[in-house]
């Protein structure tokens, strides 16, 4: 699959606006909703999602903006839908309504249709007063770190802060905290996940939803920082620079070899028939590998992986070594006890690691489960799992941050092991059907990701490479040991049939900082990020800025520097040069 998103920034938003409110509409999202520039809700969308939890294409049919109404024309269609809708705001003084209407053609099974809120992520830690379907009023909070479970239930209203209130009707709405797949905020959604899923909505069938905000006291935006000032990113040690990695290519022969990163992550699911083949073509790239073994309990594969193992385990090693169950993708202690006995049994001694191979959330989530006498933790994240505007690709990166730090402590002094990090999901861990998967013995079809992945447009896109440093200093804190990007060939990867990628040149920027003590620190904004690496000869350190425009940055111990939208500078403490 290939996304439909060909540039790095969205050309078509506009923004509309009445009685002090304002909304950047972006497609069918209405995005970033103002009062009186402050932001209250980061969006509002209505979504629509199949029986395995695929979201149902959008089409705005057309738009029609009035001097106190904006209402759009919708159509999902896809997957088995067709579902013809209406998405309306009402503005006035004071108060912002939100209402969907919408009539479904087709007898559908779906997990989820109706309206999606997302608060943004700097409500973290802000006092909220719930209404319930009751009646009843509780005190309550978003939450600070990254909850992996619904922090607010069974809700009719919120009320933020004393700011302004929400009030939802034609569902109860419950709460999950995005952060967990790097989305920068909360999402109050509906038809609680307790109910059964998937649910049939009948051909014929109509949903109507509404959501209204009014105003409780001053929205007004605190004073804004003199823009005529550099950004500050203020870098310390950090321990060793962690190791840079890069995916074994999943794509169809013929894949050449590689020697991109300092190891090789290779995923091999023992319940299809090409891991062996995948393992031999991930070898030849002659580089150290990071295995990946998906088991569905059956001892004679697992045993016959780790004997193919024994044979790559001088050259070009194993440098360690993950089992996650086929089912929950998680390395519970079955799991890991059965990798033990199969080492045993072949005779191999690698480290054994133990996590969650799809993101964050199960790792957060199945920590009770997850096995601890180990010798790390591995945890994966996507930064387009719920949507795929640019904006969450950029919001994302901050968001990693939280989900290394929570991963550092999860692991509670272990290593931690970030990747591969991919644009798009490589499968789909809430896939209530088989995903497809290779029938032949040899990578003809190729393996893994290219049946149940995606692809996207802007993996060549030159602003990626921005991207990859950003995303290193997000998520190089200390106590993490390495971290992986992309694919070393393909539509997924750092090189392909039209070249090599911006990202390509961002991750070997990376793995030249290897062997000095790391340089970390918080970006000031989430889009200004800096990563550097301290050696006897002095200091390295890369600056990034994802933003839309040039940005003025310091570095203290560095000095100031000027960088282009989209681009990143190295610059060495001995010349001060700077040099794409």
């Amino acid at each position: 699959m290939v996304s439909t998103t060909n540039s790095w920034w969205r050309t078509d938003a506009m923004v509309w606006g009445a009685h002090g409110w304002s909304i950047e509409l972006r497609g069918d999202e209405l995005a970033e909703i103002r009062y009186d520039g402050r932001m209250l809700l980061r969006a509002v969308r209505a979504a629509v999602r199949d029986r395995g939890w695929l979201t149902v294409p959008v089409r705005v049919l057309s738009t029609d903006a009035e001097s106190e109404a904006l209402t759009l024309q919708l159509r999902h269609e896809g997957l088995g839908a067709r579902i013809d809708s209406t998405l309306r705001v009402h503005a006035l003084a004071g108060e912002l309504t939100i209402s969907w209407e919408a009539l479904n053609a087709e007898v559908f099974h779906t997990c989820r249709t109706g309206l999606v809120v997302l608060h943004p992520a700097s409500d973290a830690g802000r006092p909220v007063d719930v209404g319930h379907a009751d009646g009843s009023v509780e005190r309550s909070a978003f939450p600070r770190s990254i909850r992996p479970h619904q922090p607010i239930m069974d809700i009719r209203a919120l009320r933020v802060d004393d700011l302004f209130e929400v009030e939802f009707a034609g569902d109860v709405f419950e709460m999950e905290d995005q952060r967990n797949w790097t989305d920068a905020s909360f999402k109050t959604y509906s038809r609680p996940l307790g109910l059964p899923y998937p649910y049939l909505l009948d051909a014929g069938e109509r949903v109507e939803q509404s959501l209204t905000l009014r105003l409780l006291g001053s929205a007004a935006e605190a004073a804004e920082s003199d823009s005529a000032l550099p950004e500050v990113v203020t870098l310390s040690e950090g321990g060793v620079f962690p190791e840079v990695g890069v995916e074994a290519s999943t794509s169809p022969d013929p894949v050449p070899p590689s020697d991109a990163g300092a190891f090789r992550v290779v995923e091999l699911n023992l319940t299809t028939p090409n891991w062996s083949a995948a393992l031999d073509r991930a070898a030849a790239d002659r580089v150290p590998l990071d295995v990946r073994l998906v088991t569905d309990g059956e001892e004679r594969t697992l045993l016959d992986a780790v004997r193919a193992l024994a044979d790559v385990a001088e050259h070009p090693g194993v440098a360690r070594l993950t089992a996650f169950d086929a089912a929950e993708h998680v390395s519970d202690a079955g799991t890991v006890a059965a990798l033990r006995a199969a080492l045993s049994a072949a005779g191999l001694s690698v480290p054994v690691l133990a996590g969650a191979r799809s993101h964050f959330t199960e790792l957060n989530r199945e920590q009770a489960r997850i096995a601890r006498d180990v010798d790390g933790v591995v945890v994966n994240t996507t930064p387009l799992f719920h949507t795929l505007d640019t904006e969450q690709l950029l919001e994302a990166v901050a968001m990693q941050r939280l989900v290394a730090e929570q991963s550092v402590a999860i692991a509670d002094g272990l290593p931690v092991h970030i990747g591969p990090v991919s644009l798009r999901p490589r499968f789909n861990n809430v896939a209530t059907t088989a995903e497809p998967a290779p029938t032949r013995a040899d990578l003809s079809e190729g393996y893994g990701a290219e049946f149940t992945g995606a692809s996207d447009a802007r993996q060549t896109a030159p602003e990626l490479g921005a991207w990859v440093i950003a995303s290193a200093a997000a998520l190089a804190v200390s106590g993490v040991a390495s971290v992986s990007w992309f694919e070393t060939w393909g539509p997924r990867g750092l090189k392909s049939t039209a070249g090599r990628t911006a990202a390509a040149e961002a991750v070997d920027a990376l793995i030249a900082l290897r062997g000095g003590q790391l340089l970390t620190g918080a970006s000031p904004d989430g889009l200004i990020w800096a990563i550097g690496s301290r050696t006897d000869t002095g200091d390295t350190v890369l600056v990034a800025n994802l933003d839309r425009v040039a940005r003025r940055v310091m570095v203290p111990g560095v000095g100031e520097l000027s960088i282009d939208a989209g681009e990143w500078v190295r610059v060495s403490t001995g010349d001060r040069s700077a040099a794409r």
